[in-house]
């Protein structure tokens, strides 16, 4: 009886285990692309992108999905850009490669450029988190989405905030001759200038500049009462601290790529008055961005550093048009996405014609005491189930 004992539960054992393989053996694996920088200077923010994406993919895999009667399991391929362009088509490349069903990337406008063809010639959708110039989505690629606004949108706002607000009559422009900060500098100027400012002087510098010294002085000698730069947090930082250092008291105007706890850290006390525009709610006013932030700490033990929000509902777009498609046909994935209509942890989600998000938000922020601080928001719609088909507009 003792030997009979033993061998039943053995039995079962085998038998559950027969199972469990053959139930894994019918899921497919359906495969999604993260393109970011996950090294570099730039790596936190990748890091950033790729927990966030990956959260959508536990949340779409804890559901046990299945498309067409089958169960499938998503999973995140993630490559590293380096935040390089020629970088950034290598990568792409090898995750049509991989046949990845659609890709969340990338993090900076002059990677998504020239990435988007490949994606493209393949067919695959790509819905870019964060890249905001709009030279993305006018190269006439129907593969090709944002899940924030682009910088067109965001110069204007800025402009009028900077004339209309802030009430600056001699600004000053710094950019960084990237396709990144250059866009925003010349949306930026266009924007000062429909609302009726008067832009002084535009001087240029390098994403690799670390000493402003040259152009910081050029401009003190024109008086700006404003001083607007193109660029990202790394190099904000230095220049902000080379401004205090020069006596420089005009206000600095960023956008896009300002808000991150990084400009914090590197720009210390100098920071403080520091004003910047950026894509999006912020993550308190977001539909879902209370439980999103929590789900976030808790998963990966850190706050959010900037864009996480965007990859998750980058990711989870995707998975929800295969799922609305029932299908993982690259080809049937764009066609819905161009009709898509969602809420997202970010806000509604509905692009138009070009792959934009239809009726984006931008946030002023300001540096308060060593932290930002939600000025205003501007823009942004009502919830996705109340849009109407404006996304064809």
């Amino acid at each position: 009886m003792k030997k009979k004992t033993l061998l039943l539960p053995a039995a079962t054992l085998a038998a559950s285990l027969f199972v469990g393989v053959a139930h894994a053996q019918d899921e497919q694996v359906v495969l999604i692309g993260l393109a970011a920088p996950l090294t570099g200077a730039s790596a936190r923010i990748g890091k950033d992108l790729e927990n966030g994406a990956q959260l959508a993919i536990d949340d779409a895999n804890a559901k046990h999905p299945g498309i067409a009667g089958k169960p499938v399991v998503y999973k995140l391929v993630s490559v590293d850009d380096q935040s390089d362009p020629r970088t950034a088509v290598t990568v792409a490349q090898q995750l049509v490669d991989r046949h990845v069903i659609g890709v969340v990337g990338h993090w900076n406008t002059g990677c998504s450029v020239p990435a988007a063809r490949v994606y493209h010639d393949a067919g695959i959708a790509q819905i870019a988190p964060a890249s905001t110039g709009h030279q993305y989505t006018l190269q006439g690629f129907d593969t090709a989405f944002r899940i924030m606004g682009h910088d067109d949108d965001g110069g204007a706002y800025t402009g009028a905030y900077a004339v209309k607000t802030l009430k600056a009559q001699r600004i000053a422009v710094i950019d960084d001759q990237t396709a990144f900060g250059a866009g925003l500098a010349n949306q930026f100027i266009k924007g000062v200038q429909a609302s009726g400012g008067n832009v002084i002087d535009h001087q240029y510098v390098t994403d690799k500049t670390l000493d402003f010294s040259g152009v910081l002085t050029a401009i003190k000698a024109k008086r700006p009462d404003l001083i607007f730069f193109g660029g990202l947090d790394v190099e904000a930082a230095p220049l902000v601290r080379r401004m205090r250092q020069l006596h420089i008291q005009a206000p600095l105007l960023g956008a896009g790529g300002f808000v991150s706890q990084t400009f914090l850290k590197l720009s210390g006390p100098a920071g403080d008055g520091v004003t910047a525009l950026e894509p999006g709610r912020p993550l308190e006013r977001m539909l879902g961005g209370t439980a999103f932030d929590a789900q976030y700490r808790a998963r990966w033990h850190a706050p959010i550093e900037l864009h996480a929000p965007f990859a998750y509902d980058a990711a989870a777009t995707l998975i929800a048009a295969t799922q609305q498609a029932n299908s993982v046909a690259p080809k049937k994935i764009v066609a819905t996405l161009h009709a898509m209509h969602r809420d997202g942890v970010t806000g509604a989600i509905a692009f138009d014609a070009q792959g934009n998000l239809v009726d984006p938000a931008y946030t002023i922020y300001q540096v308060k005491d060593g932290k930002w601080a939600v000025v205003d928001v501007l823009g942004g719609g009502a919830p996705a189930k109340t849009l109407t088909k404006t996304a064809g507009r």
